[in-house]
Protein backbone atom coordinates (compact mmCIF):
# COMPACT_ATOMS: atom_id res chain seq x y z
CA UNK A 1 0.00 0.00 0.00
CA UNK A 2 1.52 3.42 -0.74
CA UNK A 3 1.43 6.54 1.30
CA UNK A 4 -1.36 8.10 -1.17
CA UNK A 5 -3.67 4.83 -0.89
CA UNK A 6 -3.22 5.20 2.70
CA UNK A 7 -4.37 9.19 3.09
CA UNK A 8 -7.42 8.73 0.33
CA UNK A 9 -8.26 5.43 1.11
CA UNK A 10 -11.59 4.71 3.26
CA UNK A 11 -10.76 4.73 7.41
CA UNK A 12 -9.34 1.54 8.76
CA UNK A 13 -8.61 1.21 12.63
CA UNK A 14 -5.15 2.37 12.99
CA UNK A 15 -2.27 1.05 15.10
CA UNK A 16 0.68 3.38 16.04
CA UNK A 17 3.56 1.93 17.97
CA UNK A 18 5.55 4.44 19.80
CA UNK A 19 8.83 2.49 20.74
CA UNK A 20 12.78 2.55 21.33
CA UNK A 21 13.80 -0.29 19.45
CA UNK A 22 15.41 0.36 15.27
CA UNK A 23 13.75 -1.89 13.68
CA UNK A 24 16.34 -2.86 11.71
CA UNK A 25 18.68 -4.26 14.62
CA UNK A 26 17.55 -7.79 14.94
CA UNK A 27 14.10 -9.07 14.35
CA UNK A 28 12.25 -9.99 18.03
CA UNK A 29 8.74 -9.28 19.32
CA UNK A 30 7.40 -6.15 17.74
CA UNK A 31 8.48 -7.57 14.63
CA UNK A 32 6.37 -10.69 15.36
CA UNK A 33 3.50 -9.18 16.96
CA UNK A 34 2.97 -6.34 14.57
CA UNK A 35 3.38 -8.09 11.09
CA UNK A 36 0.37 -10.06 12.58
CA UNK A 37 -1.73 -6.89 13.77
CA UNK A 38 -0.88 -5.41 10.09
CA UNK A 39 -3.51 -8.05 9.19
CA UNK A 40 -6.39 -6.18 11.11
CA UNK A 41 -4.94 -2.44 10.97
CA UNK A 42 -2.58 -0.36 9.84
CA UNK A 43 0.15 -0.15 11.50
CA UNK A 44 2.64 2.54 12.22
CA UNK A 45 5.88 1.75 13.48
CA UNK A 46 7.42 5.39 15.34
CA UNK A 47 11.00 4.48 15.98
CA UNK A 48 13.24 6.92 18.13
CA UNK A 49 14.33 10.00 16.28
CA UNK A 50 17.18 10.57 14.38
CA UNK A 51 19.54 14.06 14.62
CA UNK A 52 19.29 16.30 11.13
CA UNK A 53 19.98 19.41 9.07
CA UNK A 54 15.86 19.67 9.45
CA UNK A 55 12.54 18.38 10.80
CA UNK A 56 11.31 15.79 8.65
CA UNK A 57 10.12 12.46 8.81
CA UNK A 58 11.67 8.69 6.70
CA UNK A 59 9.08 6.57 6.08
CA UNK A 60 9.25 3.25 4.39
CA UNK A 61 7.66 0.10 4.36
CA UNK A 62 8.53 -3.35 5.41
CA UNK A 63 5.75 -5.72 4.34
CA UNK A 64 2.55 -4.21 5.70
CA UNK A 65 4.29 -2.13 8.21
CA UNK A 66 5.31 1.90 8.19
CA UNK A 67 8.36 2.54 9.55
CA UNK A 68 8.60 6.23 10.59
CA UNK A 69 11.66 7.51 11.57
CA UNK A 70 11.69 11.35 12.90
CA UNK A 71 14.59 13.70 12.17
CA UNK A 72 15.07 16.58 14.59
CA UNK A 73 17.20 19.64 13.06
CA UNK A 74 20.18 19.67 15.32
CA UNK A 75 20.15 22.39 18.27
CA UNK A 76 16.49 21.55 18.69
CA UNK A 77 15.87 21.95 22.60
CA UNK A 78 12.13 20.46 22.69
CA UNK A 79 13.06 17.32 20.94
CA UNK A 80 9.46 15.37 21.98
CA UNK A 81 7.21 18.01 20.63
CA UNK A 82 8.35 18.12 17.63
CA UNK A 83 8.54 14.23 17.23
CA UNK A 84 4.64 14.49 18.80
CA UNK A 85 3.89 17.10 16.20
CA UNK A 86 5.09 14.26 13.18
CA UNK A 87 2.90 11.64 15.23
CA UNK A 88 0.00 13.78 15.00
CA UNK A 89 0.71 14.32 11.31
CA UNK A 90 0.92 10.62 10.41
CA UNK A 91 -2.24 9.47 12.90
CA UNK A 92 -4.40 12.20 10.65
CA UNK A 93 -2.75 11.19 7.23
CA UNK A 94 -3.71 7.30 8.14
CA UNK A 95 -7.25 8.31 8.75
CA UNK A 96 -8.51 5.73 11.43
CA UNK A 97 -11.62 4.79 12.62
CA UNK A 98 -10.31 3.73 15.97
CA UNK A 99 -6.86 4.64 16.98
CA UNK A 100 -4.37 2.39 19.26
CA UNK A 101 -1.65 3.16 20.94
CA UNK A 102 1.01 0.89 21.62
CA UNK A 103 4.24 1.78 23.55
CA UNK A 104 7.05 -0.54 23.82
CA UNK A 105 8.53 2.39 25.91
CA UNK A 106 7.44 4.53 28.60
CA UNK A 107 9.79 7.42 27.39
CA UNK A 108 7.80 7.84 24.40
CA UNK A 109 4.76 8.64 26.32
CA UNK A 110 4.44 12.48 25.35
CA UNK A 111 4.50 11.71 22.06
CA UNK A 112 1.16 11.00 22.23
CA UNK A 113 -0.04 14.44 22.94
CA UNK A 114 -2.66 15.59 21.16
CA UNK A 115 -4.26 11.87 19.83
CA UNK A 116 -7.40 10.80 21.59
CA UNK A 117 -6.30 6.93 20.98
CA UNK A 118 -9.24 4.54 22.09
CA UNK A 119 -6.68 2.21 23.77
CA UNK A 120 -3.88 2.24 25.18
CA UNK A 121 -1.59 -0.71 25.00
CA UNK A 122 1.73 -0.95 27.02
CA UNK A 123 3.26 -4.26 26.11
CA UNK A 124 6.16 -4.14 28.32
CA UNK A 125 8.82 -7.10 27.14
CA UNK A 126 11.83 -5.37 29.13
CA UNK A 127 12.62 -3.80 32.67
CA UNK A 128 13.78 -0.70 30.60
CA UNK A 129 15.15 0.80 33.83
CA UNK A 130 17.53 -2.04 34.80
CA UNK A 131 19.28 -1.59 31.83
CA UNK A 132 22.76 -0.03 31.27
CA UNK A 133 22.48 4.16 31.32
CA UNK A 134 18.52 3.98 31.35
CA UNK A 135 17.38 7.38 30.66
CA UNK A 136 15.60 10.39 33.01
CA UNK A 137 12.60 10.05 34.69
CA UNK A 138 11.96 6.69 33.17
CA UNK A 139 10.60 5.14 36.47
CA UNK A 140 8.03 8.28 36.69
CA UNK A 141 6.89 7.81 33.22
CA UNK A 142 6.30 4.28 33.65
CA UNK A 143 3.88 4.88 36.83
CA UNK A 144 1.76 7.19 34.23
CA UNK A 145 1.88 4.62 31.72
CA UNK A 146 0.90 1.99 34.25
CA UNK A 147 -2.17 4.05 35.81
CA UNK A 148 -3.26 5.14 32.54
CA UNK A 149 -2.94 2.36 29.93
CA UNK A 150 -6.20 0.65 29.06
CA UNK A 151 -3.85 -3.06 28.30
CA UNK A 152 -0.82 -3.90 30.05
CA UNK A 153 1.30 -7.03 28.55
CA UNK A 154 4.12 -8.70 29.86
CA UNK A 155 6.92 -10.73 28.30
CA UNK A 156 6.84 -13.02 31.00
CA UNK A 157 6.21 -14.00 34.57
CA UNK A 158 8.77 -12.14 36.29
CA UNK A 159 7.79 -8.86 34.74
CA UNK A 160 4.10 -9.42 35.67
CA UNK A 161 4.87 -10.28 39.00
CA UNK A 162 6.84 -6.94 39.26
CA UNK A 163 3.80 -4.96 37.82
CA UNK A 164 1.26 -6.53 39.61
CA UNK A 165 1.31 -4.19 42.56
CA UNK A 166 0.48 -1.36 40.02
CA UNK A 167 -1.41 -3.38 37.85
CA UNK A 168 -3.14 -6.76 39.53
CA UNK A 169 -4.87 -7.12 36.01
CA UNK A 170 -1.86 -7.48 33.80
CA UNK A 171 -1.75 -9.89 30.93
CA UNK A 172 1.42 -12.30 30.91
CA UNK A 173 2.29 -13.41 26.95
CA UNK A 174 5.66 -14.77 27.02
CA UNK A 175 7.75 -15.23 24.50
CA UNK A 176 6.23 -17.25 21.46
CA UNK A 177 7.71 -18.75 18.46
CA UNK A 178 7.71 -18.70 14.84
CA UNK A 179 8.26 -22.62 14.70
CA UNK A 180 8.34 -23.33 11.14
CA UNK A 181 10.91 -20.68 10.43
CA UNK A 182 13.51 -22.22 12.97
CA UNK A 183 12.52 -25.69 11.85
CA UNK A 184 14.36 -25.18 8.52
CA UNK A 185 17.63 -25.83 10.76
CA UNK A 186 16.90 -29.27 11.28
CA UNK A 187 17.33 -29.58 7.49
CA UNK A 188 19.53 -31.83 6.18
CA UNK A 189 20.06 -29.60 2.80
CA UNK A 190 20.18 -26.59 4.26
CA UNK A 191 23.16 -24.10 3.11
CA UNK A 192 26.24 -23.76 5.32
CA UNK A 193 26.95 -19.79 5.79
CA UNK A 194 30.51 -19.30 4.54
CA UNK A 195 31.89 -17.62 7.62
CA UNK A 196 30.53 -20.83 9.42
CA UNK A 197 31.78 -23.41 7.29
CA UNK A 198 35.67 -23.60 8.54
CA UNK A 199 34.86 -22.93 11.53
CA UNK A 200 35.64 -26.78 13.71
CA UNK A 201 32.84 -28.83 15.50
CA UNK A 202 31.70 -28.96 18.25
CA UNK A 203 29.91 -25.90 17.82
CA UNK A 204 28.03 -24.19 20.21
CA UNK A 205 26.22 -20.86 19.74
CA UNK A 206 24.19 -17.50 21.05
CA UNK A 207 22.32 -15.19 18.54
CA UNK A 208 20.91 -11.96 19.64
CA UNK A 209 21.74 -8.34 20.54
CA UNK A 210 25.56 -8.60 22.19
CA UNK A 211 24.70 -6.37 25.17
CA UNK A 212 25.76 -5.70 29.22
CA UNK A 213 23.37 -8.78 29.56
CA UNK A 214 26.12 -11.10 28.82
CA UNK A 215 28.41 -12.81 30.48
CA UNK A 216 31.73 -12.07 28.85
CA UNK A 217 33.71 -13.26 31.79
CA UNK A 218 31.86 -16.99 31.79
CA UNK A 219 32.06 -17.27 28.21
CA UNK A 220 36.21 -16.63 28.38
CA UNK A 221 36.39 -19.58 31.27
CA UNK A 222 34.41 -21.92 29.44
CA UNK A 223 36.81 -21.09 26.07
CA UNK A 224 39.81 -20.95 27.51
CA UNK A 225 38.72 -24.55 29.53
CA UNK A 226 37.39 -25.92 26.43
CA UNK A 227 39.83 -25.01 23.25
CA UNK A 228 38.11 -27.66 21.26
CA UNK A 229 34.95 -26.44 21.94
CA UNK A 230 33.91 -23.36 19.35
CA UNK A 231 31.70 -20.92 20.40
CA UNK A 232 29.79 -18.52 17.62
CA UNK A 233 28.32 -15.43 18.33
CA UNK A 234 25.78 -14.09 16.39
CA UNK A 235 24.21 -10.64 16.53
CA UNK A 236 25.11 -6.88 16.93
CA UNK A 237 26.97 -5.71 19.69
CA UNK A 238 25.14 -2.92 21.45
CA UNK A 239 25.87 -0.30 24.54
CA UNK A 240 29.24 -2.41 25.19
CA UNK A 241 32.66 -1.11 23.62
CA UNK A 242 33.65 -4.00 20.83
CA UNK A 243 36.82 -4.05 22.19
CA UNK A 244 35.84 -5.82 25.57
CA UNK A 245 34.57 -8.97 23.69
CA UNK A 246 36.78 -12.05 24.61
CA UNK A 247 38.98 -13.31 21.55
CA UNK A 248 40.59 -16.36 22.30
CA UNK A 249 40.87 -18.52 19.07
CA UNK A 250 37.28 -20.57 19.67
CA UNK A 251 35.38 -17.22 20.26
CA UNK A 252 34.10 -16.69 16.82
CA UNK A 253 32.32 -13.43 16.59
CA UNK A 254 30.26 -13.50 13.29
CA UNK A 255 28.20 -9.71 13.45
CA UNK A 256 24.25 -9.42 13.06
CA UNK A 257 22.51 -12.12 10.07
CA UNK A 258 19.54 -11.84 9.14
CA UNK A 259 16.63 -13.30 10.37
CA UNK A 260 16.04 -15.18 6.91
CA UNK A 261 19.71 -16.46 7.57
CA UNK A 262 19.52 -17.95 11.23
CA UNK A 263 18.10 -21.20 10.50
CA UNK A 264 21.23 -21.86 8.12
CA UNK A 265 23.77 -21.04 10.99
CA UNK A 266 21.66 -22.84 14.04
CA UNK A 267 21.80 -25.67 11.53
CA UNK A 268 25.32 -26.02 11.92
CA UNK A 269 25.59 -26.06 15.90
CA UNK A 270 25.76 -28.76 17.94
CA UNK A 271 24.10 -27.03 21.10
CA UNK A 272 22.53 -23.68 21.81
CA UNK A 273 23.44 -21.31 24.81
CA UNK A 274 22.87 -18.34 27.12
CA UNK A 275 25.38 -17.33 29.01
CA UNK A 276 23.42 -14.53 30.57
CA UNK A 277 24.99 -12.85 33.35
CA UNK A 278 23.08 -12.86 36.71
CA UNK A 279 22.38 -8.78 37.25
CA UNK A 280 19.51 -6.35 36.95
CA UNK A 281 19.58 -6.23 33.28
CA UNK A 282 18.26 -9.55 32.99
CA UNK A 283 16.20 -10.02 36.19
CA UNK A 284 13.04 -9.87 34.26
CA UNK A 285 13.86 -11.54 30.86
CA UNK A 286 12.52 -14.14 29.38
CA UNK A 287 14.31 -14.64 26.11
CA UNK A 288 12.58 -15.32 23.06
CA UNK A 289 15.60 -17.54 21.48
CA UNK A 290 14.41 -20.02 24.24
CA UNK A 291 11.61 -21.88 21.85
CA UNK A 292 13.79 -20.90 18.91
CA UNK A 293 16.70 -22.90 20.17
CA UNK A 294 14.54 -25.94 20.46
CA UNK A 295 12.64 -25.44 17.55
CA UNK A 296 16.02 -25.70 15.61
CA UNK A 297 16.44 -28.81 17.06
CA UNK A 298 19.08 -27.78 19.67
CA UNK A 299 19.97 -28.62 22.98
CA UNK A 300 19.81 -25.04 25.41
CA UNK A 301 22.20 -24.55 28.39
CA UNK A 302 21.43 -21.25 30.05
CA UNK A 303 22.21 -19.53 32.91
CA UNK A 304 19.87 -19.67 35.88
CA UNK A 305 17.76 -16.79 34.60
CA UNK A 306 14.29 -17.29 36.46
CA UNK A 307 11.95 -16.91 33.41
CA UNK A 308 14.43 -19.46 31.90
CA UNK A 309 14.05 -22.01 34.91
CA UNK A 310 10.86 -21.65 35.49
CA UNK A 311 9.67 -22.06 31.74
CA UNK A 312 11.95 -24.30 30.43
CA UNK A 313 14.39 -25.62 33.15
CA UNK A 314 12.49 -26.98 35.45
CA UNK A 315 10.35 -29.07 32.49
CA UNK A 316 14.12 -30.51 31.45
CA UNK A 317 13.76 -28.50 28.03
CA UNK A 318 17.08 -26.56 29.15
CA UNK A 319 20.03 -27.47 30.88
CA UNK A 320 20.43 -24.43 33.96
CA UNK A 321 24.18 -23.96 34.65
CA UNK A 322 25.88 -21.73 37.42
CA UNK A 323 29.10 -20.98 36.99
CA UNK A 324 31.65 -22.17 34.43
CA UNK A 325 32.35 -25.54 35.83
CA UNK A 326 28.70 -26.47 36.16
CA UNK A 327 28.19 -24.94 32.63
CA UNK A 328 30.96 -27.01 31.07
CA UNK A 329 29.44 -30.12 32.68
CA UNK A 330 26.00 -29.23 31.34
CA UNK A 331 27.11 -28.50 28.02
CA UNK A 332 29.07 -31.92 27.81
CA UNK A 333 25.68 -33.29 28.50
CA UNK A 334 23.71 -31.62 25.67
CA UNK A 335 26.56 -32.26 23.19
CA UNK A 336 25.92 -35.87 24.00
CA UNK A 337 22.28 -35.19 23.51
CA UNK A 338 22.58 -33.91 20.54
CA UNK A 339 20.65 -36.30 18.22
CA UNK A 340 18.44 -37.85 21.23
CA UNK A 341 14.90 -38.66 20.41
CA UNK A 342 13.27 -38.56 23.61
CA UNK A 343 14.88 -34.83 23.71
CA UNK A 344 13.43 -33.89 20.21
CA UNK A 345 9.99 -35.45 20.82
CA UNK A 346 9.69 -33.20 24.61
CA UNK A 347 11.01 -29.74 22.65
CA UNK A 348 8.73 -30.39 19.87
CA UNK A 349 5.32 -31.17 22.20
CA UNK A 350 6.72 -27.61 23.74
CA UNK A 351 6.58 -25.64 20.50
CA UNK A 352 3.60 -27.13 19.39
CA UNK A 353 1.59 -25.21 22.02
CA UNK A 354 2.33 -21.68 21.57
CA UNK A 355 2.94 -19.66 18.82
CA UNK A 356 2.94 -15.71 17.50
CA UNK A 357 0.03 -16.19 15.81
CA UNK A 358 -1.84 -17.79 18.80
CA UNK A 359 -0.18 -14.87 20.47
CA UNK A 360 -1.90 -12.52 18.57
CA UNK A 361 -4.92 -13.64 18.01
CA UNK A 362 -5.41 -13.83 22.29
CA UNK A 363 -3.97 -9.73 22.11
CA UNK A 364 -6.52 -8.89 20.06
CA UNK A 365 -9.62 -10.49 21.59
CA UNK A 366 -8.45 -8.49 24.89
CA UNK A 367 -8.43 -5.02 22.37
CA UNK A 368 -11.55 -5.58 21.15
CA UNK A 369 -12.94 -5.62 24.54
CA UNK A 370 -11.60 -1.91 25.20
CA UNK A 371 -12.24 -0.80 21.72
CA UNK A 372 -15.27 0.78 21.20
CA UNK A 373 -17.90 -0.62 18.31
CA UNK A 374 -16.94 1.45 15.09
CA UNK A 375 -19.70 3.09 13.74
CA UNK A 376 -21.54 1.80 10.64
CA UNK A 377 -18.82 -1.07 9.86
CA UNK A 378 -17.93 -4.86 11.14
CA UNK A 379 -16.22 -5.17 14.48
CA UNK A 380 -12.93 -6.68 14.11
CA UNK A 381 -13.11 -10.16 15.75
CA UNK A 382 -10.62 -12.76 17.08
CA UNK A 383 -11.71 -15.05 14.03
CA UNK A 384 -10.19 -12.74 11.64
CA UNK A 385 -6.65 -12.81 12.89
CA UNK A 386 -5.53 -15.32 10.60
CA UNK A 387 -4.44 -17.85 12.82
Amino acid sequence: MSLTEMSSGSPRDLLICLSHLRWDLVVQRPHHLLNRAARDFRVVYVEEPLPGDRDDVRLRWDGEVLIATPIVADGTIDVESVVAERVRQLAAMCRSRRLVLWYYTPMALPLGTGLEPDCVVYDCMDELSMFKDPPPHLREREQELLRDCDLLFTGGESLQESKSSHRPDAHCFPSSIDAAHFQRARAADRPEPSDQADIPQPRIGYFGVLDERLDLSLLTAIARARPDWHFVMLGPVVKIDPAELPRPSNIHWLGAKAYDALPNYLGGWDAGFMPFALNDSTRFISPTKTPEFLAAGLPVVSTPVRDVVRGYGDDGLVEIADGPTEMIARLEKALSERDDPQRLRAANARIATTSWDATWAQMLRLLEQKLPAPAQTTPITAEAAHV
